[in-house]
């Protein structure tokens, strides 16, 4: 008798494990699927977050420093130390630059002001 109690003992314990490895694998399946449809995408936009102020960053301190650059080689190199010429010159470029962006600007609904 004590052998027919081990054998249902094994029986009982085996189903078990059955039982708690198909709901792990449930819970698995169930995990993979929240990552792949919900944090996968929230990654990915906050890494390009993250990327892109890292890059505006960059761009903005590079700009300042060209910009410095170019004005200090025109004192120094192109109008001898004369301060107002260059700041004149560099001024000016500017200016040019900020009527053309603003000629070729678009209404918000899309045509031509």
């Amino acid at each position: 008798m004590v052998q027919g109690s081990d054998s249902s003992t094994g029986a009982s314990e085996s189903a078990s494990e059955e039982w708690s490895e198909r709901a792990l694998d449930l819970v698995d399946q169930a995990l993979g699927v929240v990552h792949d449809r919900v944090l996968r995408p929230v990654l990915l936009v906050g890494r390009s977050v993250v990327f892109g102020v890292v890059i505006a960053v960059v761009a903005l301190v590079v700009v300042i420093l060209v910009a410095v650059a170019v004005v200090r080689l025109l004192d120094v190199y192109a109008f001898g130390n004369r301060v107002w010429a260059s700041d004149a010159l560099f001024g000016t470029a500017l200016c040019v630059g900020g009527f053309v962006v603003w000629s070729r600007r678009t209404s918000r609904t899309g045509g031509r002001r």
